[in-house]
């Protein structure tokens, strides 16, 4: 006797036609572009969009800056601020920065300056680690600012 071979179609298996469902393709693809959406409407301005400010500027790009809004700490102590500053800066002077970071605007980027450049990338590192964001330090300090033929004042 001779076997009839009869062709069984497995009720599980997916043809290819039943696999790809395009009213799927699209609500998912629709989800995406919501959610996407959303990130960019709903995300505070700033948040994960800000460029970060580098680790350290040239006195060029620091009165750029400045004329553009940013706020200039000098962390020199009061007889060096005395002498000559940048007009418009706030002296906060390094050993006390630590203690007094809630004198400080958290919404706009702050230049950190001393005399040559040191004490203002430890003071740009305490605000870092204090949670600001938009911190750099001026290279060369005001040294470097006034041998660039930038403008200074003196006195208190």
């Amino acid at each position: 006797m001779s076997r009839k071979k009869t062709s069984r179609k497995n009720p599980s298996r997916k043809t290819p036609k039943q696999i790809f469902n395009p009213t799927l393709l699209w609500a998912g693809l629709g989800i995406v572009l919501v959610v996407l959406a959303g990130v960019f409407l709903f995300n505070p301005k700033g948040a994960a969009t800000a460029e970060v400010l580098p680790r350290e500027v040239s006195v060029t790009e620091a009165s750029t800056l400045r004329d553009e809004g940013a706020f200039i700490l000098d962390v020199r102590e009061p007889e060096e601020w005395n002498e000559s500053h940048i007009s418009g800066a706030t002296l906060i002077p390094l050993g006390e920065l630590a203690s007094r970071v809630d004198e400080l605007p958290k919404d706009r980027e702050i230049v950190v300056v001393c005399r040559s450049g040191n004490r203002s990338a430890q003071g740009r590192d305490i605000l870092l680690s204090a949670g600001f964001e938009q911190v750099t330090s001026m290279a060369g300090g005001i040294n470097q600012w006034k041998a660039a033929g930038f403008e200074t004042v003196s006195g208190p």
